[in-house]
């Protein structure tokens, strides 16, 4: 196996690495700008709203957003001081935390969607014509489900 990258592939790899960050760097300022909310907070909002009863298990939760559990504690205890999110213990594991969409939250998650759908458009989704988007689609859940299992 060759230790080195070719050309054409440390190329793509330095793209890929610069696009995802300035990608969500630019998605999370905006939002930041726009609703006081971070990108990982409109991601654990979104997590919120499509979960049954629009609560979710810490630990579930941190899955799902992909942070550690330290990071979405952090996230948590500052999305609760805003109002958008309430702490609900489990009945069957007193361990267990429920994260639970307040009503504030969901307004706040439905008032900052339109801004952050136009930013993904304009930053992401216009550059790519419909079947590059079906292209890069695949690629990606390969790469992610590779990733998912290790």
């Amino acid at each position: 196996m060759n230790e080195r990258l070719s050309e054409t592939e440390l190329e793509t790899w330095r793209s890929v690495v610069s696009a995802k960050t300035r990608l969500l760097e630019r998605l999370d300022h905006e939002l930041q700008q726009r609703s006081n909310l971070s990108l990982t907070d409109y991601e654990i909002l979104t997590v919120l709203s499509e979960s049954p009863r629009k609560r979710i298990r810490m630990s579930e939760l941190a899955d799902r957003v992909l942070v550690s559990r330290s990071r979405l504690t952090y996230r948590i205890d500052r999305l609760t001081q805003l109002g958008f999110v309430d702490r609900e213990e489990c009945a069957d594991d007193r361990r267990g935390l429920f994260a639970l969409l307040s009503d504030d939250g969901a307004a706040m998650l439905e008032a900052a969607t339109p801004h952050h759908v136009r930013d993904v458009r304009t930053w992401f989704l216009d550059s790519l014509d419909p079947g590059e988007l079906e292209v890069l689609a695949s690629i990606m859940s390969r790469i992610d489900a590779k990733l998912s299992v290790n």
